[in-house]
């Protein structure tokens, strides 16, 4: 009889639980991605107690995350929650696009297992430093029995896919979950749960695999918008616009008009948000476009981008 899987695999993409600064006072100037998976676990005398794996997937910035990436890191997840060993993944990542990469991976793998992406807001030389306890807890959420889904575990706050952003940019507790409010948080080892785990249908990976991707860019609305950037992506042979709109993503004329030519006479998909940190976008009977409804800006590019991958 085969028993219950047990092993945890760490995936490393940099971020700055993975930076290092020359002073460990200073938690500014630091260089993100310099330390390797491997030897940050390594660090963690608490995490010998697991059985862990580590992969390098890359070592970046988030700031620098791109497709290519995304790629890699999708599918080397999906070839570890295939794994009958595997109980769960876990992701160290960067905070400022953290919310765009769970959002994909929920989007095209809606993993049956847990994957936890986790991060810092201190790099790993910091006398403050977070990524330690971060890490720990992200690795024993990846081991609750019954977890599934892809999932954010940030200061003790466990955050579903869909819901996680960042709020903040600089307190280490930098991450919030909109209206949806945060799956449960962890305390002492221990979760306490207040809603369910991600779930949705998969696209699959090979939405991914385009070999010319589309190319989306975000546009905001603000004071004397006047669409000239949009019509200046269009010539440019933009695919898909994210527009973060005022408000309840209220456009201003002449911003609406230049996103509705570049629809209607140059193909180009739009989906519109707001720039709100809080709220979502509802629709109403005169929308010109679809929305994005509690989506950051960041989270409707993912969502457009896997539309129009998915479109072909």
């Amino acid at each position: 009889m085969q028993n219950d899987p047990s092993k945890i695999v760490v995936l490393g993409t940099g971020g700055t639980l993975a930076g290092a600064a020359s002073d460990p006072g200073d938690n500014l100037a630091y260089r993100a991605a310099q330390i390797g998976v491997e030897s940050i676990v390594a660090a963690i005398p608490a995490l010998a107690a697991f059985d862990l794996q580590t992969e390098q997937v890359a070592q970046i910035d988030s700031k620098d995350m791109t497709l290519d990436i995304w790629r890699r890191l999708a599918a080397s997840v999906a070839y570890q929650v295939d794994r009958s060993d595997v109980a769960g993944v876990v992701i160290t990542h960067g905070t400022d696009t953290l919310e765009e990469s769970a959002y994909l991976l929920q989007r095209v793998l809606a993993p049956a297992k847990p994957v936890v992406l986790t991060a810092a807001m201190r790099p790993a030389t910091s006398s403050q430093s977070d990524g330690a306890q971060n890490l720990l807890d992200a690795v024993r959420v990846a081991r609750l029995p019954g977890a599934r889904g892809v999932v954010a575990v940030v200061a003790g706050r466990v955050i579903g896919a869909f819901d996680v952003r960042k709020v903040h940019t600089y307190r280490i507790d930098a991450f919030g979950s909109g209206d949806a409010g945060d799956i449960g948080v962890m305390q002492e080892g221990e979760l306490t749960q207040w809603r369910e785990w991600p779930q949705g249908e998969a696209l699959g990976l090979e939405v991914l695999a385009r070999e010319r991707p589309p190319r989306v860019a975000i546009v905001m609305n603000h004071g004397d918008a006047d669409g000239a950037i949009v019509d200046a992506l269009r010539a440019h042979g933009i695919d898909g616009i994210v527009v973060a709109g005022t408000g309840n993503g209220s456009l201003s004329h002449r911003l609406e008009a230049a996103l509705k030519r570049a629809r209607d006479e140059g193909g180009v998909q739009v989906l519109r948000c707001t720039r709100v940190a809080g709220g979502a976008v509802l629709p109403t009977v005169n929308d010109a476009f679809d929305a994005a409804g509690p989506l950051t800006p960041g989270q409707a590019r993912v969502e457009l981008l896997l539309r129009l991958l998915a479109a072909g």
